[in-house]
């Protein structure tokens, strides 16, 4: 499965899409930034047994049903999901990586094996300490509920792996063993992204309406204890959780999405913890300095930003034009100026992110500014610049619409560049500002777009482009608007090489075919990587625990251990 979330408010998977990430120019001055990749030391201050915090978030998610596409925020899976819902495997730092390892709903590391004839096994042994909240034991039956429900389910974010699902033998209630129908490299993000829910409350009920506005179980440290659409979601300890309770009574996540409001509420003591997405408006907060807060930066992170292209309408069902359009576009600039002052001025160089970094290839790095190539490539496939100096062919323009989110300063930024930058090279673009829920609800799953800027963001570390560019991902009326293909990708021969990355078990074979598909990628263009954007994390002094950004499951990820400063 391809675990990608989108970072503005959308769907879930091992690959999460962002709509709204904001520059990190203003974090240059604080302090503990890492720029290098390195993982920042955390911050670990003793805390005392009770009271409550407030944090800010920046997005509310459009439900809690984690499986469907309302569900694939990344709020919704740092502020709801993460703390409530049990999962096989949990990303934790070795040394400077940061990998998958067993949690502790199950016993240690499953069991897998690849039978002569293809097909995959897997053996889940499950803690026999682990129970739902309601004193329920967590049981193979949760299993088998979960993965029936994402592979037969219309409208689920992501299918990957568990299309490949045959069987799940659930008769013995304390192991469940899984069938898939070939070898999946990727098995650790199966029951690992979505985590586990449970049977005995959801088996024959209608489970997104159960789930749409929050639900009172929990397999982890927290529960909802009251989802206030448009102001907060508080989560309670879970009395009945089998391992380490929070030090917490109680949290809230105000909803602040405006970033000039968000940081007020922090210097003012009405929030004490905010991990922003670094927009432009907050350098003068930032700069004029944030007495009794503390700070950490990592630009290693999951999330990676990208101008996407609709390669089934005009202009850029062309692969000349989209190459064209990639030499029109001087990406180092661009993230120089959104991100030099943290010591980052290259682009990014392939749709796998740092956190899959030995799985990538640069072959986007042959895309400079360069409009000699775009006259050469554009001239071939039939276009010739009119009057106003822009590209035509057969009566119609070089001209299309980017979709962007409005209120967001540096993604204006962002835009307001690339619309010069392509003016120069014979393209015109427009600004079409939308909200989240259009975006991700209705207009990118159906197509309706010619291009866009947003991120996805890695949530396991384990490949994923074929989540984000296989043909089988392409959502549509026949498959429920499934999948991340917005950019309806469809290129010759990488769906099977997109395949032996899932399949393949040896991980050098792995590597070698993710680096052919990086580059087949490249080669058409079928989107344009930009930037990585960094992880920021503020605290007031008075926040105490063990803080520390993780790059994959957010800066939230240990809530249990956080409390008041002792």
């Amino acid at each position: 499965m391809s675990q990608s979330r989108l970072r503005t408010a959308v769907p879930a998977s091992r690959r999460i899409v962002i709509a709204a990430l904001a520059a990190a120019a203003l974090v240059g001055s604080l302090a503990a930034c890492s720029s290098s990749g390195t993982t920042p030391e955390p911050s670990d201050v003793a805390v005392v047994d009770g009271g409550e915090l407030v944090i800010g978030a920046e997005q509310e998610p459009d439900c809690a049903d984690w499986i469907a596409t309302c569900g694939g925020s990344i709020w919704g899976t740092y502020v709801m999901q993460i703390p409530t819902m049990p999962s096989v495997f949990q990303t934790r730092l070795d040394g400077d990586d940061w990998k998958p390892v067993p949690s502790d709903l199950v016993t240690g590391e499953p069991e897998t094996v690849v039978a002569d004839d293809g097909t995959q096994t897997i053996t889940y042994s499950i803690n026999p300490d682990a129970v739902w909240s309601d004193g329920e034991p967590i049981t193979s039956a949760d299993f088998a509920y979960t993965a029936l429900q994402i592979r037969d389910g219309d409208d689920i974010f992501d299918k990957t792996g568990y299309d490949r699902i045959t069987a799940v033998d659930s008769s013995d209630p304390a192991t469940a063993v899984v069938t898939l129908n070939s070898a999946y490299a990727g098995w650790r993000t199966l029951f690992s992204v979505y985590g586990i829910m449970p049977a005995h409350l959801l088996e024959g009920q209608d489970r997104a309406a159960i789930m749409a506005d929050g639900y009172d179980f929990s397999g982890g440290p927290w529960k909802i204890e009251k989802w206030t659409r448009g102001t907060s979601v508080t989560l309670v300890p879970n009395e009945n959780y089998w391992g380490e309770k929070p030090h917490l009574d109680k949290v809230t996540f105000l909803f602040l999405p405006d970033t000039t409001a968000a940081f007020q509420a922090l210097k003012s003591g009405q929030v004490s913890v905010l991990a922003p997405t670094p927009q432009l408006d907050a350098l003068t907060q930032i700069d004029a300095g944030l007495p009794g807060i503390r700070s950490q930066v990592d630009a290693r992170s999951g999330n990676l930003e990208a101008i996407w292209l609709n390669n089934s309408v005009a202009p850029f069902d062309s692969v000349a034009v989209r190459q064209a359009l990639a030499y029109s576009i001087d990406r180092d600039a661009i993230v120089k100026r959104l991100f030099g002052s943290l010591g980052i001025d290259k682009a990014q160089q392939s749709f796998n992110s740092p956190m899959v970094a030995p799985f990538a290839a640069d072959g986007f790095a042959q895309y400079t500014l360069d409009l000699d190539k775009v006259d050469e490539l554009m001239t071939g496939d039939g276009w010739k610049k009119d009057g106003d100096g822009v590209w035509a062919k057969g009566g119609e323009t070089a001209s299309f619409s980017i979709k962007t989110l409005a209120g967001n300063k540096r993604r204006d930024l962002t835009v307001q560049v690339l619309q010069s930058q392509l003016a120069d090279a014979g393209f015109d673009m427009s600004i079409d500002q939308v909200t989240p829920a259009d975006l991700f609800g209705t207009i990118a799953p159906q197509g309706d777009f010619q291009a866009g800027i947003w991120a996805l963001v890695d949530t396991f570390p384990d490949p994923t482009l074929s989540s984000t560019f296989s043909s089988v991902n392409i959502p549509s009326e026949a498959n429920g608007f499934s999948g991340i293909n917005f950019y309806r990708a469809d290129i010759a021969g990488l769906d099977d090489l997109l395949a032996q990355v899932d399949t393949e078990v040896d991980q050098d074979a792995r590597i070698e075919v993710s680096k052919q598909a990086d580059a087949l990628i490249a080669e058409n263009v079928p989107s344009l990587p930009l930037d990585v954007v960094p992880n920021v994390l503020l605290w007031s002094e008075k926040v105490g625990g063990p803080l520390q950004i993780n790059p994959i499951e957010g800066p939230f990820w240990n809530l249990a251990e956080w409390g008041l400063a002792g």
